[in-house]
């Protein structure tokens, strides 16, 4: 690996084991809409977009959309703070990544209010020196604006960032903007989910990712 100056993170099944809350604020917002159900599988195969891309999908009506994420956003930040956690590991390496002299950013498809509650919750608040929310972007990932975003604010070159997410949307942003990416399977996806992305490294745990960067 050559000699990484900045790491980028994925939020939601990367650091912040929110899943079955994710799962739960789309059923509870399609039930309330009257709108079909859909599937475990359906909800993770939209995580790493906006619930805007998702919602998206079902109507080209942008005050339908808004509303519908309006619900997303009530419910799941009701239930927020007592239904997600860090995932085991996840705190202890960030802070051994920051200690190590490596810079850190958050690359989220979540806004900006729910990226800073998500890591205020894991006692990660100020950690992070940049945090490109979709609410900083037009394109979110997959497309690299929000990798390419946070390399300019932090003024970073892209051959010695990499960008570390537990779904092929992070993989396909980050290869896109030219940095080195890892799929991590310690969150909702395992390795077959992020082989076609080809990550340039799978990480099964926090310490392997730690491993990999030699600390």
């Amino acid at each position: 690996m050559p000699d990484i100056q900045t790491v980028l993170f994925d939020l939601d099944g990367t650091l912040l084991d929110s899943v079955d809350l994710i799962v739960d604020s789309y059923h509870h917002t399609l039930a309330a809409h009257s709108l079909p159900p859909m599937t475990r599988d359906e909800i993770l195969a939209g995580l790493g977009t906006t619930l805007y891309a998702v919602f998206g999908r079902m109507t080209d009506d942008k005050a339908t959309v808004a509303s519908w994420v309006a619900t997303y956003r009530e419910y799941n930040l009701a239930h927020h703070d007592s239904r997600a956690r860090a995932y085991p590991g996840a705190v202890e390496m960030v802070h051994r990544i920051k200690a190590n002299g490596q810079r850190l950013g958050l690359v989220t498809s979540k806004n900006q209010g729910g990226a800073q509650r998500g890591l205020a919750l894991m006692g990660l608040a100020g950690v992070m020196e940049v945090i490109v929310g979709a609410d900083d972007v037009e394109k979110p990932k997959p497309d690299p604006e929000p990798v390419l975003l946070a390399l300019e604010r932090m003024g970073e070159p892209p051959g010695t960032t990499l960008f570390v997410g537990d779904s092929h949307h992070d993989v396909f942003s980050g290869r896109a903007a030219g940095v080195l990416t890892a799929g991590v399977t310690w969150g909702p996806f395992d390795r077959a989910h992020l082989e076609f992305a080809a990550p340039d490294y799978y990480c099964d745990t926090p310490a392997e990712l730690l491993r990999l960067l030699g600390i």
